[in-house]
């Protein structure tokens, strides 16, 4: 007789590349504040982007945006590396403008963990574990 294990929850996890774009801390009225970010991930031949708006819940993640990202302009250009979970579809309704009353798609995710992330022209993190899973080049190959 072979013993048999259920899952009782299930990992939908998506990596990727793109830009940070308004990087928020949200202060719920009840519950603790947390952080929040547009994630334009980029796809394609042509880059193009799919946007995530995510909550930002590893505590490294956490950590990264506590020390290097509260303090962001608008202005600054920030790119990451990435790995988000339980992605969702959300439907809304647009507002005032072109597509005023329109419903749209938006696709949420949890932020869980950043990789590379530059801001500007200055990289701030860098994984040594991304690093391990490039493949290695031969002396040939590095000269």
């Amino acid at each position: 007789m072979t013993q048999t294990t259920q899952n009782k929850h299930f990992d939908l996890h998506t990596s990727g590349f793109g830009f940070f774009n308004r990087i928020r801390e949200i202060k719920p009225a009840k519950g603790k504040p947390y952080w929040a970010v547009t994630v334009a991930a980029c796809r394609g031949d042509e880059g193009q982007k799919t946007y995530f708006e995510c909550s930002v819940v590893g505590s490294a993640a956490k950590a990264l945006f506590d020390e290097h990202l509260s303090s962001v302009s608008k202005d600054d250009t920030i790119t990451a590396s990435f790995k988000l979970g339980d992605l969702y579809p959300e439907t809304f309704v647009y507002g005032p403008g072109k597509k005023q009353g329109q419903t749209g798609v938006i696709l949420r995710a949890r932020l869980l963990k950043i990789t590379y992330l530059k801001v500007n022209d200055k990289v701030l993190v860098h994984s040594q574990q991304q690093a391990e899973s490039a493949p290695a080049q031969t002396p040939a190959q590095a000269a």
